[in-house]
């Protein structure tokens, strides 16, 4: 796929993620976080790891990255003025999460990890990170089971989305 698409795909699943989450977080229910964890954040974490290695320079992928991130709360908020607070608590939780997943998958390609391991490896820790930073931000109080079912969620749905993109890559190398 060309970078384009990849970023369209990263703002389109994290804005659905930002509005379903603010709406059914809304009606009492934060839990289904949950689930958009697992099927677009999961996606987001994945797809950044392909943009680390589309975009070859360092400076690119700051500046790139960064701005998916802010651009991505900010079309939340454009959609639905009551999402402010999960796009805040978006921005802010995939802004550390990317300094984490940045500095581990580059090690792993210093290390000549394959691309699979790298791409879990950086996920396991930026879905540790996010889990903790949305979860603290976006609901009143701690709500610990849904940070570490977001956690698991987004550790799971990496491995399957890694697995997809990189058998893809595989048929098209």
């Amino acid at each position: 796929m060309r970078p384009a698409l990849y970023v369209l795909v990263y703002l389109a699943a994290i804005t659905a993620a930002n509005l379903i989450t603010t709406h059914y977080a809304g009606l009492g229910h934060p839990e289904v976080s949950v689930y958009t964890a697992l099927g677009l954040v999961a996606l987001d974490l994945v797809v950044r790891d392909q943009l680390h290695d589309l975009w070859p320079t360092p400076l690119r992928r700051w500046v790139g990255l960064g701005a998916l991130i802010v651009a991505g709360s900010a079309i939340s908020y454009a959609v639905n003025r009551d999402a402010a607070t999960i796009a805040v608590a978006s921005c802010a939780a995939f802004a550390a999460a990317f300094t984490v997943d940045s500095l581990v998958y580059e090690l792993g390609r210093h290390r000549r990890w394959p691309w699979l391991e790298r791409s879990n490896a950086s996920n396991v820790v930026a879905a540790a990170v996010d889990s903790v930073v949305f979860v603290a931000l976006a609901f009143p109080g701690f709500l610990f089971l849904v940070a570490f079912g977001q956690f698991t969620a987004k550790v799971a749905g990496g491995v399957i989305f890694s697995l997809v993109l990189a058998r893809q890559k595989a048929q098209t190398a």
